[in-house]
């Protein structure tokens, strides 16, 4: 079990970097953006096939984001300078990274079996430095029967999904990142004020779907492939922590917001891992689950929300009844 989890845990925090792209264009441009489920792909095929050719793999991730950057700017342009609704600029881009995909791929799985990854060469200095051993014995002291091969990447992504987190945070209050938030709330209004809404939703969907791709391009090289079919119905995982995330730990702050998205990417995957190990749930319908956890995502917060407003109501009406009692008593006391 505990295993179990800790991969999911693993691999919700990778996930996360895809949840934060979906945030930008989602909540922050107001964008539904489909291109995501074309974009994960693009970044898992470039960083695979250019890891097989003998890249380093820094080089063939940085190289994923800069082609999602691309991705998303041309759905951008679609949208802006083609005049296409948003909607359908994103599942145009979406099927033509499709064949993109596949060009770059040159076939539809990519096997990287003993390929040197970014994750084998940070777990190769990791466990020279004995520090497996160290996690590993404070988990065997508190009672773990099982113990990961090594935490290495647990703490290689987190670090990595904190630094775009603070690093996402700190863009938005700049002058640039202020006026994206403000060209989703109200583009008239950030008209009005002689900016260029076009090249901020442009820049905007860059930025997003390059986290997607950062994202594909770490899953395929923890996963050990890339696929073609790899990237169907990421938008809808996006969304769901996004949700999950807003629904438990609340968006009074862009910074509590993003940190909300990582909490609801990694809560997700817990929970389809746990349902999963119900006995007549197969990995078939992990899809279900999906639509299962959005909606009790999107519903739950309503009914807590439905329930509250009618407690206070019921308390209101108490405290007028006690006042219009008290009122009585002191008429009847003086007449």
């Amino acid at each position: 079990m505990f295993i179990s989890i800790f991969g999911s845990f693993e691999a919700g925090i990778i996930y996360a970097l895809m949840a934060l792209g979906v945030y930008l264009s989602f909540r922050i441009l107001d964008f539904p953006d489909l291109t995501v489920d074309g974009s994960f792909v693009t970044g898992a095929g470039v960083a695979a096939i250019m890891i097989i050719n003998g890249f380093s793999p820094l080089v063939a991730t940085v190289t994923a984001i800069i082609a999602g950057f691309i991705a998303g700017c041309l759905t951008g342009i679609l949208h802006t300078k083609g005049k296409i609704n948003p909607l359908l600029s994103g599942i145009l881009m979406m099927i033509a990274l499709y064949s993109i995909n596949l060009r770059i791929m040159g076939q539809s799985n990519l096997p990287l079996l003993n390929q040197d990854t970014i994750f084998t060469k940070v777990t190769e200095v990791w466990q020279a430095l004995g520090i497996d051993q160290f996690f590993n014995s404070i988990a065997t002291a508190i009672g773990l029967s099982q113990t990961p091969r090594t935490w290495a990447i647990l703490f290689f992504v987190l670090v990595i999904v904190l630094m775009i987190k603070f690093l996402t945070d700190y863009f938005l209050k700049t002058e640039v990142g202020l006026a994206i938030r403000a060209t989703g709330d109200n583009k008239r209004m950030i008209r009005s004020f002689s900016a260029n809404t076009d090249s901020l939703t442009i820049v905007g969907l860059g930025i997003s779907n390059g986290f997607v791709a950062l994202s594909g391009a770490l899953i395929a090289q923890h996963g050990g492939f890339a696929d073609i079919g790899m990237g169907i119905g990421m938008i809808i995982i996006g969304l769901a922590s996004v949700i999950i995330g807003e629904a438990l730990f609340g968006t009074k702050t862009i910074a509590r917001t993003t940190l909300a998205v990582i909490g609801g990417a990694i809560i997700y995957r817990i929970v389809v891992t746990l349902a999963l190990r119900v006995d007549f749930l197969e990995t078939g319908d992990m899809k279900l689950i999906t639509a299962i956890i959005v909606v009790a995502a999107l519903v739950t917060p309503k009914i807590i929300e439905a329930r509250r407003e009618k407690k206070r109501r019921v308390k209101k009406r108490a405290a007028l009844k006690q006042l219009d009692a008290d009122g009585e008593e002191k008429h009847v006391a003086k007449s």
